[in-house]
């Protein structure tokens, strides 16, 4: 890996840094983490082994980010659907289309998280199910916030969180296991799913209203 002339020592880091988290998803393509080794990537890279421990401390750490990197930006775009004063078939429209555009602009980094999920090393599998919690969270508290909630305990928007981010999981392993062209049929799916989850809910009562 040559230094490209005019960077900073910044920036010649971040540089490296994001060439190795490259590497891995380009490595990770066929096989799991666990089979990963640290020489794989710095040889990928062109930067001898101890170079990767500047940027991080193990393999794990390596998926860590990679995990942190599918989740951040993704759950910042849809908390950005949420705001205002949207309706439910609007939030429905708007969230699927943004699953859509970010799986498809982030190919590798969501087969990673697939795989990962049942196959990774177990903190990375941890990371996964706690960033999924904090999407369940999230939506539960802006859900609060919308007109037509007010009957419900914090329990059901709970469960009813679960259950929209359940369907956007399934949503995104669907778009990266079919070809382009299905691509307008899964998201369609996907919205009627989530709209007779929301008309259900909608007339539901909490058992202490």
């Amino acid at each position: 890996m040559t230094a490209a002339t005019g960077e900073t020592r910044g920036e010649r880091k971040e540089r490296t840094r994001r060439a190795i988290l490259d590497a891995a998803l380009d490595l990770c393509e066929d096989s799991s983490l666990v089979a990963l080794s640290l020489r794989q990537v710095a040889k990928q890279v062109g930067v001898v082994p101890t170079a990767f421990y500047r940027h991080f401390d193990s393999i794990e750490a390596l998926g860590l980010a990679l995990v942190d990197e599918s989740f951040v930006s993704l759950r910042a775009m849809l908390r950005d659907v949420r705001r205002g004063d949207p309706t439910f078939a609007a939030i429905v429209d708007r969230s699927v289309d943004v699953l859509v555009e970010h799986v498809r602009g982030q190919h590798q980094h969501f087969a990673f998280i697939v795989r990962e999920r049942a196959a990774g090393p177990l903190s990375v599998r941890e990371e996964i199910r706690r960033q999924i919690e904090l999407f369940e969270r999230e939506l539960a508290t802006d859900l609060d916030q919308l007109p037509g909630t007010d009957p419900w305990s914090a329990e059901d928007l709970r469960s009813l969180s679960k259950l929209i981010v359940g369907a956007m999981v399934s949503t995104a392993e669907a778009l990266l296991n079919a070809p382009a062209s299905h691509e307008k049929a899964i998201a369609e799916t996907a919205r009627t799913q989530l709209r007779m989850v929301l008309v259900g809910a909608l007339n539901w009562r909490s058992r202490s209203s």
